[in-house]
């Protein structure tokens, strides 16, 4: 698929050191779009944090925000990317994948056409590639073991593509896996699954390192907190209430009922002794996913 008419090598021409990476594109899911982030009515997010960054202070970049919650790795593919592309970005985000672990009908080699497509158009017309490895929901939201197994299974299989997919395109890639969700629980929203606006700032300050780490002119590196104080705790109870429950309920029609068939195949496949070869067969598939790509 293509949608600019310049073609990469114009897009590569008004990527100038000068210019520096001025016009951003975020793509995503809810923790692109800034859930956790409130401002106003609205969600700001890493992303928006970033973009303010990226330019010296007295200019501005064009950043546009295309990450919507729910979004799976398809929806890149089919609805972000011919917008994005259209935008000619100097700079695109994909981070993505954690809805598909939360399907009934989880495919990694699907995931992994779909996350391929989506960064090799990007990084063909000329875009700089943000990709960052997500950690896994079971153990964000301490799930029973049961549960939470088949989860971390697919979050695994997940990253391993994105790993392997950033190198491929010569992505920006952020371990956001590895950093301090648990060890500090003010990183998390009330809903424990999406950053809180401190973590969206820390998001957002590990890939301006990294930017700056690959040679990228940048702005001064954005704060290590958010301006605004932080919601009280009834402002969190009463987002959970009226919107976060929604979140929940619209993930747990989905995806319940075959998490639950997982965890009850699993934990008899542990009282038999067999419980790796869940493992074992997760990991076939995503290698003969990635070897499919050439």
């Amino acid at each position: 698929m293509s949608v600019l008419g310049t073609g990469p090598e114009r897009a590569a021409e008004e990527r100038s050191p000068a210019g520096g990476l001025a016009r951003f594109v975020a793509l995503g899911d809810s923790l692109t779009e800034g859930i956790g982030d409130a401002v106003g009515e609205g969600w700001r997010g890493w992303a928006a944090v970033l973009a303010d960054s990226l330019v010296p202070a007295g200019r501005k970049a064009e950043f546009t925000n295309l990450a919507y919650s729910g979004a799976l790795t398809s929806d890149l593919t089919t609805r972000q990317l011919p917008e994005a592309l259209a935008l000619r970005p100097q700079l695109a985000a994909v981070l993505v994948g954690g809805n598909d672990t939360l399907r009934a009908g989880f495919d990694i080699r699907r995931t992994t056409l779909e996350l391929d497509a989506t960064m090799g158009e990007l990084s063909g017309h000329g875009a700089v590639l943000l990709t960052a490895c997500l950690p896994d929901p079971g153990t964000l939201l301490g799930l029973p073991a049961p549960l939470a197994r088949p989860l971390a299974r697919r979050m695994r299989a997940v990253n391993t593509v994105v790993h392997a997919l950033g190198a491929r395109h010569r992505a920006v890639h952020l371990h956001l896996a590895e950093l301090p969700w648990l060890e500090e629980r003010r990183l998390l929203s009330v809903d424990r699954l999406h950053p809180s606006a401190a973590g969206h700032h820390l998001i957002a300050r590990r890939f301006h390192e990294l930017l700056g780490r690959a040679g990228h002119p940048l702005g001064p590196t954005p704060a290590a907190a958010p301006a605004e104080p932080p919601p009280g705790r009834a402002a969190d109870l009463w987002w959970m209430a009226t919107r976060g429950t929604r979140w929940v309920l619209a993930r747990s029609t989905d995806l319940l009922p075959g998490l639950l068939a997982l965890a009850a195949v699993e934990t008899a496949a542990r009282l038999r002794g067999a419980s790796t070869r869940y493992d074992e067969r997760m990991a076939r598939a995503t290698a003969q996913a990635l070897a499919s790509l050439g």
